[in-house]
């Protein structure tokens, strides 16, 4: 008899071990991600400081910040899409700040009926969040003549409007504007680590279920 379910039973220990491990480590990776995306928030709400002289990319990334300044460049609209405004535009411009400073803005939404809206003109407050966005690959679209482009490609919008590639994304603009800000947030970094995880686990079940069919079947006595 032990000879029969000696193999069926090796294998469905050693794959339920194997499933179980990856479902395991999958919640290692979820505690992980968890304490990423909480240290990322903790850093998004933090009290706004002046821009920085010379701001890292991967150290002062998400830095809320506070600049005053003007609007001195020739708006870029980037299609977007959202749940709560539907089809529109980001709105990237040039600014320059009260030290004469000329850095990218994110200003925010505009619909797609409302793309030509006057920005502020004059002295203006914005509080936000520094941002080097990784939006483009191989497949994305050049801008197009008209002046839309397809992502938040920084280095090339810096060119664009001749100015640093640094980016404010703002959530809080004084006195005020047409667009909607769309602040920097944690909504688009993924954390599919629990799903991942309940799928290994099912198929630990699945394997072991299997498994003791496999043996039942193999030691149930043959019919006359």
């Amino acid at each position: 008899m032990l000879r029969k379910i000696f193999f069926p039973l090796l294998m469905g220990v050693v794959g339920c071990a194997v499933l179980v491990a990856l479902g395991a480590w999958q919640v290692q990776r979820l505690q992980w991600k968890t304490g990423i995306l909480d240290q990322i928030t903790a850093t998004i709400t933090a009290v706004p400081v002046a821009l920085p002289d010379d701001p890292d990319p991967v150290a002062d990334e998400y830095l809320p910040v506070t600049a005053r300044g003007q609007i001195t460049g020739t708006p870029i609209s980037v299609l977007v899409s959202t749940a709560e405004n539907g089809a529109g535009y980001r709105t990237i411009t040039a600014f320059r700040t009260d030290n004469g400073r000329d850095i990218l803005i994110d200003l925010g939404f505009l619909s797609l009926d409302n793309r030509s809206a006057v920005l502020p003109t004059g002295e203006i407050t914005l509080t936000g969040n520094l941002l080097w966005p990784d939006e483009t690959d191989n497949w994305t679209p050049d801008p197009d003549p008209s002046g839309i482009w397809f992502a938040r490609d920084l280095p090339a919008m810096a060119i664009a409007l001749d100015t640093q590639p640094l980016l404010l994304v703002a959530r809080d603009i004084a006195p005020g504007s047409p667009t909607v800000p769309m602040p920097v947030g944690i909504q688009g970094i993924p954390n599919d680590h629990l799903g991942y995880a309940i799928t290994w686990f099912m198929l630990a079940i699945f394997w072991a279920l299997m498994t003791g069919l496999l043996i039942y079947r193999t030691t149930r006595p043959k019919d006359a």
